[in-house]
């Protein structure tokens, strides 16, 4: 196994990295370094003889995270910030449809399975009444604020726009 990265290499991450119960002081599944963060490759070791771990401080934050090598990129990579993360809950500001048929009205809340990424564009896995579709992030809004016990209505969920 020959490392990717070096000491001293600039690295950023891809995935949000959480606890796995080695991380001193944090719960497990705690997050612990979110996903674009800069830092740099301390060390490289390894985990059961066969998963290359890299110890990278990150300045920022002070914090120094195992990361695998899957869950690195070059500093300088192209990179584009996703809006939303895995379980946030979304709108749909326009209606998407299946075939011609309207199944997922503007203003639906759905919320975020997946992240997706190329070095374009960022696209989702969002779940909106029971169905998973892919979703690009111009077609979604944050959640209104809702006062206690009321619903946000579909104009005021979908925010007005359309992408």
């Amino acid at each position: 196994m020959k490392p990717a990265y070096e000491y001293g290499d600039e690295v950023r991450l891809i995935r949000n990295v959480r606890n796995d119960g080695t991380y001193p002081g944090k719960e497990v599944g705690q997050l612990l370094m979110k996903r674009g963060a800069i830092g740099c490759v301390y060390d490289v070791g390894t985990y059961l003889q066969d998963q290359l771990i890299y110890r990278v401080h990150f300045l920022d934050s002070g914090k120094t995270v195992g990361c695998r090598e899957e869950e690195l990129i070059p500093a300088d990579a192209p990179w584009i910030d996703n809006r939303y993360e895995f379980r946030d809950r979304v709108i749909s500001r326009i209606s998407l449809a299946v075939q011609g048929n309207v199944v997922v009205e503007a203003g639906s809340e759905g919320e975020i399975e997946r992240v997706l990424r190329d070095e374009t564009a960022i696209t989702y896995h969002v779940r909106f009444s029971g169905r998973t579709f892919s979703v690009p992030e111009s077609a979604l809004a944050d959640r209104p604020e809702t006062a206690e016990g009321t619903e946000p209505t579909a104009a005021t969920a979908a925010g007005g726009d359309s992408a």
